[in-house]
């Protein structure tokens, strides 16, 4: 049991924790909006996003102080922690492959290469060349 006397700084860092987390997570909403393009977002809306629940839960946990509550709070943390970056590298590769992003920011598209090839292939297989000749991020 947390003796009583810490009760002051315990709340205080549950504040402290909450405000970082909603900053954190603004941050974040801030940066779906501002971003120019699909790719740019990724990074506003899975790790500002993240660390911000990490705060958040935190400062549940340290005002709640019972096991109870963060044994409830454990398996929410998880599943944010476990299925963001996967929707992050699903809406990634959707918005690769639709050419929904901007090419000009990219330094260096390790994809291209294997997405043309897997383009031309495909244009094989239907007998139609028109998909194997579009460059991605340009459309």
């Amino acid at each position: 049991m947390i003796p009583q006397a810490l009760d002051p700084y315990l709340d205080a860092i549950a504040a402290i924790c909450l405000l970082l987390g909603a900053f954190l997570s603004l941050a974040a909403g801030v940066g779906l909006l501002r971003f120019p393009d699909a790719l740019s977002r990724l990074h506003a809306a899975t790790k500002p996003q993240i660390l911000g629940l990490v705060f958040i839960v935190t400062a549940i946990a340290l005002t709640a102080r019972s096991w109870t509550t963060l044994l409830a709070l454990i398996p929410v943390l998880l599943f944010q922690m476990l299925t963001a970056p996967i929707a992050a590298h699903m809406v990634g590769r959707a918005a690769y492959r639709t050419g929904n992003f901007l090419g000009e920011l990219s330094l260096v598209d390790d994809l291209e290469e294997a997405v043309n090839r897997a383009s031309a292939e495909s244009a094989e297989a239907d007998g139609s060349t028109a998909d194997a000749e579009r460059e991605p991020g340009r459309g």
